[in-house]
């Protein structure tokens, strides 16, 4: 395959390359400013149908932060590294239990052996094309919350041998206790501590529902799962407002640009792939449109 460098000029490589300190802190404003804004409407307006709306809102944010974790440990949200550094822990990290450094040690073998058996992700998507009746049941114990309580219980072990840990893991741990912790103390010292419960209840299930979703998207019944070149065995989806802000935050969508030069900001990756797209880089290759009509390509009637 020819390096994707080469259908760029030197300037449009500087361009998809440019990392903006104002666009990152951009993107991690949105996600609290609906968080919070989520909030608000919890406490003000607390009934079935905010509260309903308010799960599936918040298991987007929370992978939205997940999001974020991803690029500061790319290095490529911000500019500046003590930003990045900063962001991946306290205003995206902690609050979701994800450790930038854990995660990239298998993040970046995932890049390095994508479309081979090396994969460490491979598992979460090599099974497709699936049955419906077992995507529904996948969804099942997604929306139930059977796999959300698999990872709270992975936390609440780490927290029980907290003292074995390394201390990397220690500190990460801890500090994501205590932001979840202090979290509930504001929401507590406002009278509505309830709506902690909302925020863990959308971690445990509609925020394992996005995430599958955005796994099956990038991966799933791609061309062909065992070519190293990433238009095979990675997507990129074109998906409407509303499925970017309830399924796919921040552009995530564009993640065959993403695998292609990982070293593009997630802001850019759209203007990646225009320009790619313009150039006939993408030649032969069909963008599926939305996720409601991929999950019906990459399933079967059972």
């Amino acid at each position: 395959m020819q390096s994707v460098k080469e259908f760029l000029t030197p300037e449009e490589f500087r361009q998809v390359t440019h990392r903006s300190n104002w666009r990152g802190a951009s993107i991690v404003a949105f996600d609290w400013m609906v968080i919070i804004l989520t909030f608000l409407m919890l406490a003000n307006y607390p009934n079935p149908l905010t509260i309903i709306v308010s799960l599936f809102v918040l298991g987007a944010r929370q992978l939205g932060l997940g999001i974020i974790v991803h690029e500061t440990g790319h290095q490529s949200l911000f500019a500046s590294s003590r930003l990045n550094d900063f962001t991946s822990k306290w205003l995206s990290g902690y609050w979701v239990f994800s450790d930038r450094k854990s995660y990239m040690q298998v993040h970046l073998q995932h890049h390095q052996s994508a479309g081979t058996e090396d994969d460490p992700d491979l598992n979460n998507y090599r099974a497709y094309p699936i049955s419906r009746t077992s995507l529904r049941r996948k969804f099942t114990r997604d929306l139930s919350g059977q796999l959300g309580l698999r990872r709270v219980k992975s936390i609440y072990r780490g927290i029980r041998r907290l003292k074995a840990l390394d201390p990397d893991a220690r500190q990460y741990l801890t500090r994501s206790v205590g932001v979840n912790l202090a979290l509930l103390a504001v929401l507590a010292a406002l009278g509505h501590a309830w709506i902690y419960l909302v925020w863990v209840i959308a971690f445990m299930t509609s925020h394992m529902l996005v995430v599958r979703i955005r796994q099956i998207g990038e991966h799933a019944a791609v061309p062909d799962q065992f070519d190293k070149d990433p238009r095979k065995n990675t997507r990129t989806i074109y998906i409407n407002p509303l499925e970017r802000f309830l399924i796919a935050p921040h552009h995530v969508n564009y993640h065959l640009e993403h695998h292609l030069l990982a070293s593009v900001p997630i802001y850019r990756l759209r203007s990646l792939h225009k320009i790619l797209l313009k150039k006939g880089f993408y030649r032969d290759i069909a963008f599926q449109q939305g996720y409601f009509n991929l999950l019906r390509q990459v399933t079967y009637a059972h």
